[in-house]
């Protein structure tokens, strides 16, 4: 682990410059510098004292804690088929669930549809990839083709249905797919 680069980047979170920390812990700024270059490395007492100065524990700075995923692949998508209604959903972001939002990519063939989604509370935006799609919301049906998006307020009955196929890319949030 590379102490000085996380110390100094404690430090700019915390908005400090070097100065005003060695002021805080009573050592000097070169020594400061020297740390957050890992030219030396501070006694135990001292990195205490740093990181009190830095509002963090010793135990939190040398927790390692797995870095968020930021991008996913094929081989993170989970896939469910419905064969009765012609439709193929792509959980593009695993476990969004816990997000704002919910990401999925929906292939329907031709004469497919999604399951009728009762009113909730949320939005819903479409972007269509291939294809033309026709949203069904309360008793009224909106169209569109490859290229255009749509959006809504989710506090009517909606679903999709395309008669000659399509992929959309298809955000709910908060999630309910």
């Amino acid at each position: 682990m590379q102490i000085g680069a996380k110390l100094k980047e404690l430090r700019i979170l915390k908005g400090l410059t070097q100065e005003e920390l060695a002021d805080r812990t009573e050592l000097s700024k070169g020594f400061i510098s020297q740390l957050e270059r890992d030219l030396t490395s501070p006694s135990i007492a001292t990195l205490m004292d740093i990181l009190q100065c830095l509002g963090t524990s010793i135990g939190e700075f040398f927790n390692e804690t797995q870095e968020e995923q930021i991008v996913f692949s094929k081989q993170d998508y989970f896939e469910k088929i419905d064969t009765e209604l012609h439709n193929e959903i792509k959980w593009i972001i695993p476990n969004a669930q816990k997000n704002v939002m919910e990401p999925i990519l929906l292939t329907l063939e031709a004469g497919g549809s999604t399951y009728p989604d009762n009113p909730h509370e949320g939005e819903e935006f479409g972007y269509v990839l291939q294809g033309s799609v026709s949203i069904h919301r309360g008793a009224k049906t909106y169209k569109a083709k490859k290229g255009e998006s749509f959006y809504f307020v989710a506090d009517k009955k909606h679903y999709l249905t395309s008669k000659g196929g399509a992929v959309i890319l298809w955000v709910s949030s908060p999630p309910s797919f």
